[in-house]
């Protein structure tokens, strides 16, 4: 009879992700994403599992609508259905999450027990970077007045000059041409290059 040797990597892999901070999205039923955060923060706080569990973030982002001719901001849910935590995926942490109130489940996971894959943190960024809660500055090589092309999104590959800059949200107000009319549009600093004259 043969012994099964366990392979030290996998071992070590599995610890080391235990231990690491990251990002996984959970599913929650849908319109019930702040509730989920509500109560997963109080479940924090009162089993005192701060060191595995850190930011719960509903992915919302300002929206102006227009009620009765006024223009009214109003808070958009980017991903119904979804709430992202940042955690250490240790036994503990993933069992008071799973067992959250309104929680469906990981994102990530195959089930049977499985935990969950953690979002890339390019992604995670993107997401944090269009709610204004980026950590990471992003440096630029372009300024006011300078022409940039845009890379991304419904506007990708138009051209526009800058305008202003927030180098909290790394967001840039840029000048484009759409329908013969000179119009502002809000882009982040790493959907924009500059256009070298």
């Amino acid at each position: 009879m043969t012994e099964k040797k366990t392979d030290k990597k996998d071992v070590s892999a599995a610890v080391d992700d235990e231990h690491q901070k990251r990002w996984y999205v959970v599913n929650t039923y849908s319109g019930h994403e702040n509730r989920v955060k509500e109560n997963l923060e109080k479940r924090v706080e009162s089993m005192g599992i701060q060191d595995s569990l850190f930011r719960i973030v509903v992915a919302e982002e300002p929206e102006i609508e227009i009620k009765n001719g006024k223009q009214v901001e109003k808070m958009h849910n980017m991903f119904p259905g979804y709430v992202f935590v940042e955690m250490k995926m240790t036994d503990e942490a993933w069992y008071v999450v799973r067992n959250t109130p309104g929680v469906t489940g990981f994102i990530g996971s195959s089930g049977g027990g499985a935990k969950p894959f953690p979002v890339a943190p390019d992604e995670m960024e993107s997401i944090l970077r269009r709610m204004g809660k980026s950590d990471k500055k992003v440096d630029v090589n372009f300024g006011i007045g300078d022409r940039v092309r845009i890379l991304t999104g419904p506007f990708s590959g138009m051209e526009g000059k800058v305008s202003s800059m927030n180098d909290q949200t790394q967001v840039a107000n840029v000048l484009t041409m759409l329908f013969g009319r000179e119009t502002p549009t809000d882009i982040n600093y790493t959907d924009l290059e500059k256009i070298n004259d």
